[in-house]
């Protein structure tokens, strides 16, 4: 049997509704600890599925992609939360140093190219974490943007060949916060200046009035997504999932 032969629908259908534990659990029976690796971008989100993670698993590899311009704020939840846990966070970044980046691609290449940029800092990383993984546990929900609308728990990711495995998938942002206040979880202290969503400092502002979670991401580049999860707006940049940039 495959690996993506391991999620028939009626899987999706058990654990659509399931208990976070009960998903991971699903996961624990299935697949031996060091094949299964959590991604974390340090988001309110990823806060709940760690602790759910540490409740059933402490042991399942946890790591983050670190583009070098992550918001300070970011670095220092990451400190903490290693403090509450214990946990120890695997770190991968990019091959080309920022300055290799201006001097291959031109300057401020997440404004003329922010695809490109996504796809050398985050895309291409993941895909070095995940080469040594056979499940991918994300926290992404479908109430975070119409482009995850569609998240299944359980599903298969055939950029990366793994099985990406949602359980916030039903999930609201009202359910998480309520959750983190509830088991105090440490969060990034930039929810508390008006940002929605977090990720590196050159690309991310806090929302505006009547904004949803996302909209503070790429600010009038038309882009929601960085690639991690699919999809990005430049078909060009699609086309390089199949590719490496030619370094």
């Amino acid at each position: 049997m495959t690996k993506k032969q391991l999620i028939p629908e009626q899987i999706n259908k058990k654990l659509e509704a399931a208990p976070i534990p009960d998903i991971l659990n699903w996961v624990n029976e299935h697949f031996p600890t060091e094949k299964i690796g959590f991604s974390t971008g340090f988001g309110s989100s990823g806060g709940v599925v760690l602790d759910h993670l540490m409740q059933v698993n402490k042991n399942i590899p946890v790591f983050y992609i670190d583009t070098g311009v992550l918001f300070r704020e970011t670095y220092a939840l990451r400190d903490r939360i290693e403090k509450k846990y214990g946990v120890r966070f695997i770190r991968y970044r990019a091959d080309l140093s920022w300055a290799e980046q201006e001097e291959k691609f031109g300057p401020r290449l997440w404004e003329s190219n922010p695809d490109l940029c996504c796809h050398i800092r985050k895309v291409l990383p993941l895909r070095e974490a995940l080469s040594h993984y056979e499940v991918w546990i994300t926290a992404i929900r479908r109430d975070q943007s119409p482009t995850r609308i569609n998240t299944r728990v359980i599903e298969w990711e055939p950029r990366f060949k793994v099985i990406k495995v949602n359980p916030l998938a039903a999930w609201t942002g009202d359910m998480v916060w309520r959750y983190i206040r509830e088991r105090n979880i440490p969060y990034n202290k930039l929810y508390d200046l008006g940002y929605g969503s977090i990720g590196c400092f050159n690309c991310t502002s806090a929302l505006r009035a009547g904004e949803s979670e996302r909209e503070g991401r790429w600010r009038g580049l038309g882009k929601t997504e960085c690639g991690l999860h699919f999809p990005t707006t430049d078909k060009w940049a699609h086309s390089l999932e199949t590719q490496e940039v030619d370094r």
